[in-house]
């Protein structure tokens, strides 16, 4: 028989072979970590390579439970039967532990799962599942509720108006130079503005943006709406083919012959279009719980509310944002201040959308896309996700204002109109198209 290795500590002695085979332990036999002062402790089972526990029985096939009986007679339970009942639970003198085995254990009658033999508890406390219950279900609220909203904005980004405004333009198209650059026209129409009654269905704002092939600058271009061009034939066969302001285009033609214009003047290839309702922009202002801009000069409005912005930082709402940035007639510079003023209205915008955390939180998101949408119309191929994937980036310190270059006021056919310069044009628009607008940014700095 193999000795046993002192350990300082009382042990079970070893039983007899019985028939060539020992008698099975019990399968409480398990060490306990913190026993009573004084009470025996009882070594780990150890299991060799082999397989077979020491000093333990093989389990015969079908021996579980009460109906398998090893070799070595009757009262001899297999493994899991009740051979060593009453022994796990003391020590060898065979008073109480003071500690009860673990359920589930080979002595117990319908025990649950048992820890497997030669294994040794961590002594650490026992998870408390309450709370990892508690984490799992915040967590999974929480995807859920992104899964949703993403949800949310691809069905709200589908049911946004679309407008066709490129299949009536055929051939003689500018060619696209630079692929990954794009180039957007945004068109802004004002129908309750005060000053615009009797102009019907013109554009307000005609702005185009070019972001370039990086992805990580852009530069936004406004166009004069008095700007003296060349309208081409219109793709509808209205009106066309003469020479007016180019807001006009979309009077006539609507977005394609506007698209139209746009593109002969620049000969750059507009890739989308989007109509913007300056009086929807309000509800966007206020989802994002306004905006602020510098006012350059003391402004009383001249539209009857009589609203009064000082000079210096003002704080907006969507009603008065609209308000201020309709105002013209009481400035020297007439359109140019308001194109001005549109730019800036623009910037605090995009500034308060990204400080506002309106981008990251799905709430906050939901409202503005919400409110966005309803302001909204877009080409047929504009994919809004797509848009807000690569515009994630853009701040207002990587976003350039422009205005078209211009010579000014003159009077064409007995009205005020705005003559383009076009050597200039001609350079910008060239970068523009060979996604170089930066280094004539560079060249070119801005006044405003």
């Amino acid at each position: 028989m193999r000795e046993s290795r002192p350990t300082g500590r009382a042990s079970v002695p070893p039983h007899r072979s019985t028939g060539g085979r020992t008698r099975p332990q019990s399968s409480a036999e398990d060490p306990w970590d913190d026993v009573a002062p004084g009470s025996a402790r009882i070594p780990p089972t150890v299991r060799p390579s082999g397989g077979a526990v020491r000093g333990s029985a093989r389990v015969q096939p079908g021996g579980g439970g009460h109906g398998g009986r090893s070799p070595g007679g009757r009262g001899q339970a297999g493994a899991g039967g009740q051979g060593a009942r009453g022994q796990s639970a003391r020590g060898p003198s065979g008073r109480p532990s003071g500690r009860r085995p673990a359920s589930g254990s080979g002595g117990g009658r319908g025990g649950g799962p048992t820890r497997p033999r030669g294994t040794v508890r961590s002594g650490r406390p026992r998870p408390r599942w309450g709370r990892i219950a508690l984490v799992v279900s915040g967590m999974l609220a929480f995807v859920l509720i992104v899964c949703g909203m993403s949800t949310w904005l691809y069905v709200r980004a589908l049911d946004i108006g679309r407008t066709d405004a490129f299949s009536s333009l055929g051939d003689g198209r500018p060619v696209k130079e630079v692929e990954g650059s794009f180039n957007i026209l945004l068109l802004g129409s004002d129908s309750r503005d005060p000053e615009n009654r009797d102009e019907e269905a013109r554009t307000d704002t005609i702005m185009m943006l070019h972001v370039n092939k990086a992805h990580d600058a852009a530069a936004l271009i406004s166009v004069p709406r008095d700007l003296y061009v060349h309208v081409p034939k219109n793709p509808s066969g209205g009106e066309g083919d003469t020479d007016a302001k180019i807001n006009a285009a979309f009077a006539w033609g609507g977005s394609p012959l506007m698209v139209a214009t746009i593109e002969e003047m620049t000969r750059v290839r507009i890739d989308h279009v989007a109509l913007i309702d300056f009086d929807g922009l309000r509800s966007v202002v206020d989802a994002l719980g306004g905006v602020d801009m510098m006012v350059e000069e003391d402004t009383t409005s001249i539209h009857g509310n009589q609203r009064f912005w000082p000079r210096g930082m003002n704080h907006f709402s969507g009603d008065a944002a609209l308000d201020y940035i309709r105002q013209r007639k009481q400035f020297t510079e007439g359109d140019f201040a308001r194109i001005r003023h549109q730019q800036q209205f623009l910037r605090a915008m995009l500034d308060k959308a990204a400080d506002s955390g309106t981008l990251t939180s799905p709430f906050k998101l939901k409202s503005f896309v919400d409110s966005l949408s309803a302001a909204m119309v877009v080409d047929q191929d504009f994919k809004i996700v797509d848009m807000a994937v690569q515009f994630r980036n853009l701040r207002s310190s990587n976003l350039t204002f422009l205005t078209s270059p211009n010579l000014g006021d003159d009077f064409q056919g007995g009205e005020s109109v705005i003559l383009p310069d076009q050597e200039r044009s001609r350079k910008m628009y060239d970068a523009v198209n060979k996604d170089r607008l930066a280094a004539w940014i560079k060249a070119n700095p801005p006044k405003n």
